[in-house]
């Protein structure tokens, strides 16, 4: 632990220079444009910034990413408050309290209770990394094949299981993504998979493309078939307000600590901030001893998702670096640059790359540190924007994703790519299908098909190998336990259900009643 505590202290030697602040308050600034702008969101604001990002060295690239991650989340608390517009899919569940609040003219105190309790569980998902990192890193040098699997199966399989929806529509979702990960060049046979004949496919669907479409053009097809009209609650910050609400935060302690280890687990494991917030409001209201009040502007209905999503978003940046497993869709996205850049995720960076890795850590403690100064400051310019006319905002919306989907290779084949891709995003939003587990199918799902065909190699097929020690053993059972969680909760369901019909106490109590 002080060998961490002491590779921080070089990490912020590394992050500290006027340099790095700049891009800290630009990536800032460009994330909460981002998360406030609906039809953008962290992963597409994150996508389109990554190919300015290759002329510079990987330290400020990723200062600069990892900032306007952390914007995009606060700008779309913001919207969400403000104008019951999700600016991103976690700010979601912050929209039930939040704009109740906001139009019962408490719009300062749900912006100070969602940025404070978002700053707190981002500050808990940095310590988690700053001290478990290493420990990770060296943990994971253990891996072989079959451990990698076996962890590959465990995240599929945590959608699954805590994916907060259908579970039946998140394994189609799953089996999407791998079968757009599958289209172009065989790793391993070199043979051509599910290219229909067409030369574009050869070289595969880049995630990149995927995310602009899911994550863009789907949610500007939903917004203009919906009506945008972008009517909402004054931005204007009340510091006295402010102050009162700041002073009401210890109350909600508990809550707090309980949202930042919802979001932790789920940054880790990796469910993603979308799915966090919703466990953790889902938690809250069901603990709370003020239960009825959520829906209706109750303060823990915002505090509990923002320090989930939050601290998830930042926890999920742990998987990635130690073993280049991402746990959220805008880390798979920070997963490719890393590639881009020639670093390869994995134990060996920190080792390898010691000022790269501690570097960005160090700066997401100041990161997220300006990200609340900032975000307060400019709620009103920001919420002054939203008052144009979609008629401007779509058309600029559409031009930013194509010129994002264009850049990615520089093939006209992508735009149309996209387009299709939003198409099949307004679907799935429409049907209620979840898109997070499809990006990360398509992130790692090459990656889990070549560990499994590897451990079937070196076993000559036998499936005995994912239970040959106990890690890889665990893991996998683990995967099938999340796997067949949801059905075996039904089931259970249904039997409790039988048993209460038949009581022959239910009768009396119905009689009484």
């Amino acid at each position: 632990m002080l060998a961490n505590l002491d590779a921080l202290m070089h990490g912020f030697t590394v992050a500290l220079t006027g340099y790095h602040i700049m891009l800290m308050v630009g990536g800032v600034l460009l994330g909460i444009l981002v998360g406030v702008l609906p039809g953008l969101g962290a992963p597409n604001g994150v996508t389109l910034m990554l190919p300015l990002t290759f002329s510079m060295d990987p330290v400020s690239a990723i200062i600069l990413l990892t900032s306007l991650y952390w914007g995009a989340l606060f700008g779309g608390s913001t919207t969400s408050i403000l104008f019951n517009i999700p600016g991103e899919p976690s700010s979601v569940a912050t929209t039930f309290d939040g704009y109740p609040m906001a139009r019962q003219g408490r719009a300062t105190e749900a912006l100070t209770f969602a940025f404070l309790s978002a700053g707190f569980g981002a500050l808990v998902g940095i310590i988690v990394i700053t001290l478990l990192s290493s420990a990770v890193a060296s943990f994971a040098l253990r891996f072989g094949p079959p451990e990698y699997f076996a962890v590959y199966a465990l995240a599929f399989a945590s959608f699954v299981a805590f994916g907060g929806g259908a579970p039946v529509k998140t394994i189609v979702a799953l089996c999407l993504g791998f079968g757009f990960g599958m289209v172009g060049t065989d790793t391993v046979s070199g043979s051509m998979r599910l290219t229909f004949g067409l030369d574009e496919l050869i070289r595969g669907i880049s995630f990149l493309v995927v995310v602009i479409g899911l994550f863009g053009l789907g949610e500007l097809l939903l917004t203009i078939e919906e009506g945008p009209e972008f009517k909402g609650a004054s931005g204007r910050i009340d510091p006295r307000a402010m102050l009162r609400a700041a002073a009401r935060m210890p109350r909600y302690w508990f809550a707090m600590l309980r949202g930042s280890a919802v979001g932790v687990w789920m940054g880790i494991t990796p469910g993603g901030p979308t799915a966090a917030s919703f466990m953790s409001y889902g938690i809250a209201r069901r603990t709370s001893r003020n239960r009825e009040n959520f829906g209706k502007g109750e303060p823990e209905g915002v505090i509990a998702p923002e320090t989930a999503d939050h601290s998830a978003g930042t926890a999920a940046m742990l998987p990635m670096l130690s073993l280049g497993i991402p746990g959220s869709a805008t880390a798979a996205v920070m997963l490719g640059g890393l590639m881009i850049w020639g670093l390869n995720p994995g134990p060996m960076l920190f080792i390898e790359q010691r000022d790269f890795v501690w570097g960005m850590i160090a700066s997401m403690y100041l990161g997220n540190v300006i990200g609340v100064v900032l975000v307060l400051a400019t709620v009103p310019l920001f919420a002054a924007m939203l008052s144009v006319s979609f008629s401007i905002i779509g058309p600029i919306i559409v031009t930013v994703c194509m010129v994002g989907a264009y850049t990615v290779a520089g093939a006209p084949f992508d735009l149309w790519l996209a387009v299709a891709f939003g198409a099949i995003g307004y679907m799935m939003k429409k049907l209620d299908y979840p898109m997070a587990p499809l990006i990360l199918a398509m992130v790692i799902g090459d990656k889990a098909e070549d560990a499994f065909r590897q451990s079937m190699l070196s076993s000559g097929g036998s499936v005995g190998i994912l239970w040959s020690n106990w890690l890889s053993g665990t893991l996998v059972t683990l995967a099938i336990l999340f796997l067949l969680w949801p059905f075996l909760a039904l089931l259970l369901g249904r039997r409790n259900a039988a048993e209460v019909a038949i009581s022959p106490d239910a009768g009396h109590e119905e009689t009484r009643a």
